[in-house]
């Protein structure tokens, strides 16, 4: 029986047409955002369907334009390696500690295992001009190739390879031609891009037009491989194919065995965040890139698409505390110094968002060409948000290198002068309206979480001049502080003593989580449990947090959104602060079971679904998931401690 809401025939076969906002194709083609797999060899990434095709990929770096789309458009790009007549898996993992996928198929007749990375090998860069690399030289590095192997363990089955690049977000097609190793290896040179892909396998490859196709039966016991490679040699065959796959594995391994995990129930989920979170790390420069992708929807058909692919200094707090709480203090090193080179090259020009090469220029274009993510347009590359005014830039900067500094002995006169600057910008602009932390595109208004992080720069500018033993200016510095302070607490609450989302209303916004958790006020303070109690009763659906109520928000854009993952963390944490602990662990519960097969997040859920939703995936939802999960491990760590005491002091010891 066809819905209501269902569109005509000649509407679903029309891919140029938008499908109505809110509403999905009951048989599209596109899997959904979490099902997605994701790999990363910290340049490129790779986000990898159930059937085996890899959808999204952009080359040479993770921000470059796609060679495979078929996430935002079938017709923009794909490479698929399995089975020939199945398209569903029977199971998925990662290989335990890698970002090594494996995806096993039942075949009817047999059984299959089918890799799948982004090869790590050794440190191959002998000439640093030669390099691209600014932080320094560790014992690997990108050989810049996908690699995918399988093996029949079982039966036989019909193996398949299709590989159909499409340059340039689709809009560019080649031919590919064999090299002078006949049909085991091709090549294809787009035309105007510096960029050569070269295609090896073990299984005779066919050519036809833009697409690379091969087939063979596969019996109990074969392996074969396919490897695409942009500027590295191809494996010569499956041993040397399946040598690259163990050197990669063993590398994530290591890496993760650097980390300090509770031994706890939720270490998975803490293990798979630092793996992704490394993942989207850009090697080259330590810079974080937001996600994965862009322009995945944050509202099933609707406009609210946007490209993730950089970085946002918003995220150099969070990043910085996940990072150090587990262990990783190379990567927060590597971060921090990507900060200081944008902070000390831009002065007081400080934008929200860069290049993860730094770069400043990011002008948002609209790919007229593609349908979207389920009919979800526009598809947008670039981001206009970096010309925003977002006045918590300070604060975020001055947090960090409080963080930083915390985690060694000194705080060294380049850091210091920067820090310097940073709070006097913050203190000339504090009193002008922004757009705010969510960067909403329509009227600047006086936003309490800016005025907020305008206080943090010049409370952490304090406790770091203090540190210099600069007395006149953490005094200096106390005053301007304290009169921040008293400005949002005299203009920012409701008649209920709850803090609100900006100075003209009483709407609630998730950004005043951050309140305890950036220690504007205690945590008993009655101010910060009424704010923290509202959100969690007033601005959730089912228990997930939303960003704001976009009916009570002038945000430039029209239709609904979904929870945002990232803020029902936040209330995690928040709830712990304020000594809620059974209803923090509840709510921790809950957003946890939403994680993806893979234990991967998207920016938001669809609290009636379950549904994943906006770009995939996020890193600033895997940062918040690592400081939730600690809070709350913490305080039942707290809680054990105090009962065992209890049973010691009782005799029970």
């Amino acid at each position: 029986m066809i819905g209501q809401d269902a569109l005509p025939l000649q509407a679903v076969a029309d891919g140029s047409r938008q499908r109505p906002e809110g509403s999905i194709d009951q048989f599209s083609p596109y899997p959904p955002i979490a099902d997605y797999g994701f790999l990363s060899d910290c340049e490129v990434t790779a986000l990898v369907a159930p059937s085996g095709a890899v959808e999204w990929m952009c080359l040479p770096t993770m921000d470059s334009p796609s060679v495979f789309g078929a996430m935002l458009d079938r017709d923009a790009g794909w490479f698929r390696f399995g089975p020939d007549d199945v398209h569903v898996p029977c199971d998925r993992r990662y290989l335990p500690g890698t970002l090594v996928l494996e995806t096993s198929w039942d075949c009817g007749e047999g059984w299959i295992v089918v890799r799948d990375c982004l090869v790590m090998g050794p440190w191959r860069h002998e000439h640093p001009e030669r390099s691209t690399h600014l932080r320094p030289p560790t014992d690997y590095d990108a050989e810049h190739m996908l690699l995918r192997t399988v093996r029949c363990v079982d039966g036989q089955a019909q193996l398949t390879m299709d590989c159909v690049p499409a340059f340039d977000y689709g809009r560019q097609q080649e031919r590919w031609r064999h090299t002078d190793r006949g049909y085991t290896q091709a090549v294809i040179e787009p035309a105007g891009l510096d960029l050569t892909l070269t295609l090896t396998s073990d299984v005779r490859i066919g050519l036809e037009g833009s697409g690379a196709r091969a087939r063979t039966l596969l019996k109990e016991g074969d392996t074969r491989f396919c490897a695409l490679s942009w500027g590295s040699r191809a494996p010569e065959n499956y041993e040397e194919a399946y040598a690259k796959m163990v050197w990669t594995a063993h590398h994530w391994q290591h890496w993760l065995a650097r980390g300090r995990f509770p031994d706890h129930r939720w270490r998975s989920h803490l293990a798979r965040s630092a793996l992704t979170l490394k993942g989207l790390t850009f090697a080259p420069t330590g810079a974080i890139a937001a996600a994965a992708t862009t322009s995945l929807p944050e509202t099933p058909g609707g406009e609210r698409n946007w490209d993730y692919r950089f970085t946002w200094m918003r995220d150099a707090t969070f990043a910085l505390s996940g990072l150090y709480t587990l262990g990783f203090e190379w990567e927060a090193n590597d971060y921090f110094a990507f900060l200081c080179d944008l902070v000390e090259r831009d002065q007081g020009d400080l934008q929200i968002v860069y290049g993860i090469d730094g770069r400043r220029d990011l002008d948002e274009r609209i790919l007229e060409h593609l349908n979207g993510y389920q009919g979800a347009r526009p598809v947008r590359i670039g981001n206009a948000a970096y010309r925003q005014a977002q006045h918590d830039v300070w604060g975020v900067v001055l947090d960090s290198v409080y963080l930083h500094t915390k985690s060694r002995d000194r705080l060294d006169e380049r850091v210091w002068k920067l820090s310097r600057q940073q709070v006097e910008r913050a203190l000339e602009r504090w009193r002008e309206p922004d757009q705010g932390i969510w960067e909403v595109r329509g009227e600047p208004r006086h936003f309490t979480s800016s005025k907020m992080m305008c206080w943090v720069a010049a409370d952490r500018g304090v406790r770091l001049a203090t540190l210099r033993e600069d007395k006149d200016l953490a005094r200096t510095w106390r005053k301007a502080a304290d009169e921040i302070h008293a400005d949002i607490c005299a203009h920012a609450l409701d008649e209920r003593g709850v803090f609100c989302q900006h100075y003209d209303t009483t709407a609630l916004d998730a950004s005043l989580l951050l309140m305890p958790l950036l220690q504007f006020l205690p945590p008993y303070d009655q101010r910060i449990r009424a704010t923290v109690l509202a959100i969690a009763d007033e601005l959730t659906e089912d228990g997930l947090v939303l960003r704001y109520q976009v009916g009570q928000t002038d945000d430039g854009l029209s239709g609904k959104e979904g929870t945002f993952t990232i803020c029902s963390f936040w209330l995690v944490s928040a709830l712990a602060e304020i000594g809620e602990h059974q209803r923090a662990r509840d709510v921790c519960e809950k957003v946890l079971s939403c994680a993806s097969p893979l234990l991967l997040y998207g920016e938001e859920i669809d609290p009636r679904s379950g549904r994943h939703l906006g770009n995939f995936p996020q890193a600033f939802t895997h940062l918040a998931l690592i400081n939730a999960v600690m809070h709350v491990i913490r305080a039942e760590q707290t809680a054990q401690r105090m009962a065992l005491g209890r049973d010691i002091s009782d005799g029970h010891g």
